[in-house]
């Protein structure tokens, strides 16, 4: 186990509130239930190191697909003090529109990236119109013009990116996608990202539609369970239970940003 931990906080930067549950779950009993969804990107630090875990997406790219934003992901990053001109390692977890915007908000970072997400999101899957609608044309460039610059470190399955802090290849909803392990005062803590995005996924066993291979899915629902300390321990990409069961780092940034290393709220 490593000497070093972490603080963990999740950065809420935007919303989106007119969802249903079939949008949600393959099969979903409750289909026309409203089921919302909220965006985060991730930061995780100590004394020594500051990591961003994705980069989320801008208001331009959110007006595009009926999305609004509260706040730009860097505008998050300033409420918690982290400035992210200064930032020197994000990890991005796969390369969809609402992870993997906004790259150039991080002009110093070298960006962590699994191979077999860039060889997906540049290959003949993206010929297919249902497989590329979660991707966006100019991220992917964005990300190939910062491999051109030399900012880009691949990833072939399970790697570290720092003492404590390791990626994870889980497969399923996109081919390259990629969760987060980090060791806390607590015991390791997986940020999930979008193998669990919500807690009935991995709970549960419910798939969400945006998928590539439901195996796959199922699979990573075990290793995340496997990566952390205990189910407590495991935190889903999009869920706004999270801000719920997690403390605000302080009241004005209640709802917004939360401290994810710590015990759950609910027991």
């Amino acid at each position: 186990m490593s000497s070093e931990t972490y603080e963990i906080f999740a950065l809420k930067y935007g919303e989106f509130a007119a969802r249903k549950r079939f949008e949600s779950f393959i099969a979903a009993d409750d289909h026309d239930a409203p089921h919302p969804i909220d965006y985060f990107i991730w930061v995780i630090r100590n004394t020594k190191r500051t990591i961003v875990v994705d980069t989320g997406f801008d208001a331009a790219e959110g007006e595009k697909r009926g999305r609004k934003i509260a706040r730009t992901p860097a505008a998050a990053l300033e409420l918690m003090g982290v400035g992210a001109g200064n930032i020197e390692d994000v990890i991005v977890t796969h390369l969809h529109y609402d992870h993997a915007g906004t790259l150039d908000a991080f002009p110093k970072a070298k960006f962590h990236l699994q191979a077999a997400e860039m060889a997906y999101a540049t290959g003949p899957c993206m010929c297919h119109p249902h497989i590329r609608f979660p991707f966006t044309a100019d991220h992917v460039c964005a990300m190939v013009q910062k491999v051109y610059s030399g900012r880009v470190e691949f990833h072939d399955g399970d790697a570290e990116v720092a003492p404590g802090i390791t990626v994870h290849k889980v497969g399923g909803h996109s081919r390259g996608l990629q969760c987060v392990r980090v060791a806390t005062a607590t015991g390791p803590v997986v940020l999930a990202s979008d193998a669990s995005h919500f807690y009935e996924n991995f709970e549960k066993g419910k798939i969400f539609p945006i998928t590539v291979d439901i195996a796959d899915v199922l699979d990573g629902y075990k290793r995340l369970l496997k990566l952390g300390a205990s189910p407590k321990h495991v935190v889903p990409g999009h869920d706004p239970l999270v801000l719920k069961r997690y403390p605000a780092l302080n009241s004005a940034t209640q709802g917004i940003v939360h401290r994810l290393d710590v015990a759950r709220q609910d027991g």
